[in-house]
């Protein structure tokens, strides 16, 4: 990265620390871990590591917003909302901010807002920084578990498109086996990706990658 890109990441993340360092400690410390994290794989897929850190950083901005703050936000900003938005409740921080953030950091690509506002509910056209992203937030050394350790270890083995995928997929079992909400567009997104991979099966080193 530029001294200009790094003087800017120091100044969101001090923006960061301000807005929730003393008043929501765990998810600033999350945030600061995505932040590492989504560096880590934008250098690994060659993605654009300053607005992969800047993401990371502000992912979780609105999530401090309880459930009224965020539903009125949602009827402020006309943010389209599949299903019920008391249920989808949960993802609505991510949208929230897309639509807020780019007031407060006017200096940052239209790029990094989307990969915020996706983190929650991704996409069927997920460019490679909205993966990062959503990826980061995953795998972050924070969670713990059998399957982000999984995750993890297949950074740089599956293609990114490919890690994704059984990220999303990860997720969408964790909600149904929960017996929770699932947003109306995740299904979808589910079957565009599957057969995506499936029809483009990748060579690594000689050898296929499966998902």
């Amino acid at each position: 990265m530029h001294d200009l890109e790094v003087a800017e990441l120091a100044h969101i993340a001090r923006a960061l620390s301000c807005h929730m360092a003393s008043s929501a400690p765990r998810r600033y410390e999350h945030s600061v871990r995505v932040s590492e994290m989504a560096g880590e794989l934008a250098r690994v897929y060659g993605v654009d590591e300053f607005q992969a850190r800047a993401a990371g950083y502000l992912h979780d901005w609105c999530k401090q917003l309880s459930l009224r703050e965020s539903l009125e936000a949602v009827c402020r900003l006309h943010i389209p909302i599949a299903g019920d938005p008391v249920q989808a409740f949960a993802v609505l921080h991510g949208p929230i901010a897309e639509q807020t953030l780019p007031e407060l950091f006017p200096q940052l690509a239209p790029a990094v807002f989307s990969a915020i506002g996706r983190h929650t509910i991704a996409a069927l056209d997920m460019s490679d920084l909205d993966m990062v992203i959503f990826v980061a937030d995953a795998i972050e050394p924070g969670r713990s578990g059998a399957w982000a350790e999984d995750l993890r270890s297949l950074v740089g083995h599956l293609n990114l498109t490919q890690l994704f995928f059984r990220c999303f997929s990860e997720g969408l079992t964790y909600v149904i086996q929960g017996g929770r909400y699932i947003y109306p567009t995740a299904i979808d997104i589910y079957n565009h990706y599957a057969l995506l991979c499936k029809s483009s099966k990748q060579t690594m080193k000689g050898k296929e990658v499966h998902v």
